[in-house]
């Protein structure tokens, strides 16, 4: 079966029809960049951009980078904050014509496809999947059940939210060599640890590519470590099953 999925970013906003028997992308993704200001209007024309441009048919499940709740967007700490309160499915639907579209959250999202398909495929304990880009998101899991919304990249760390000093945008904003920002991504996990004492942390994110630049260099965490193995399109691929089971039955493509 075949589902699209959308992954909206604080940079970029990317989809793909998804082959979900085998979690994989059925074709190459297609990538816009995320219009500035982010605003509800401006977004949503860049995801009818990226369905149309393969003609997809069928329900499409996307993703956003804060707090969704029944298809509302509750939070938006790196979009616009028009979006807050917004029936974000509702107005996507609208825009694609009336299909059926799911909305998550985007850490929840690549965290799904991670245990299904990935990193966190079969294991059982408490799992923390962190996505690092724009900014921190977080998705946990204990026994493979998900707990939604966690939002983890908004927990104070010296005094600032962990995402301001320890995201991809901290590291590119701040000039910071591969040691300082995986310092500073070490004392974050420590902080996650203390917290929550999870069995297996998933480092998602475009920097899941470059695993061997920042990962030997984190050390005094006690849980396993590891990158996505779904890298950077989990998110398209968390989006497009949560789209199915919420009753999609599939589309095509050209």
């Amino acid at each position: 079966m075949q589902i699209f999925g959308v992954d909206i970013g604080g940079s970029g906003i990317k989809g793909a029809p998804v082959d979900l028997d085998r979690g994989e992308l059925a074709q190459e993704r297609h990538k816009v960049l995320t219009p500035q200001p982010a605003t509800p209007d401006g977004v949503a024309g860049c995801v009818v951009e990226v369905v149309r441009h393969f003609d997809w048919d069928g329900p499409v499940g996307v993703t956003f980078p804060g707090v969704v709740s029944g298809g509302v967007t509750r939070t938006a700490a790196n979009m616009d904050q028009g979006w807050i309160g917004v029936d974000t499915a509702g107005l996507l639907s609208r825009r694609l014509g009336g299909r059926q579209v799911t909305v998550l959250n985007d850490a929840d999202a690549a965290g799904i496809a991670e245990m299904t398909y990935g990193a966190g495929k079969g294991r059982g304990g408490t799992v923390i999947m962190l996505t690092l880009g724009t900014g921190i998101g977080s998705a946990l899991f204990t026994d493979g059940r998900l707990v939604a919304n966690t939002e983890l990249g908004h927990l104070e760390l010296k005094g600032h939210d962990a995402e301001k000093r320890a995201s991809v945008k901290a590291k590119e904003d701040g000039e910071l060599t591969w040691e300082r920002w995986a310092h500073r991504v070490q004392r974050y996990l420590e902080h996650v640890e203390m917290l929550f004492s999870p069995d297996l942390f998933i480092i998602g994110g475009g920097v899941s590519r470059k695993p061997e630049k920042f990962l030997p260099l984190i050390e005094d965490v006690r849980a396993e470590i590891v990158p996505a193995k779904l890298q950077n399109n989990a998110g398209i691929v968390g989006a497009a099953m949560a789209a199915r089971a919420a009753g999609g039955s599939g589309g095509s493509a050209t």
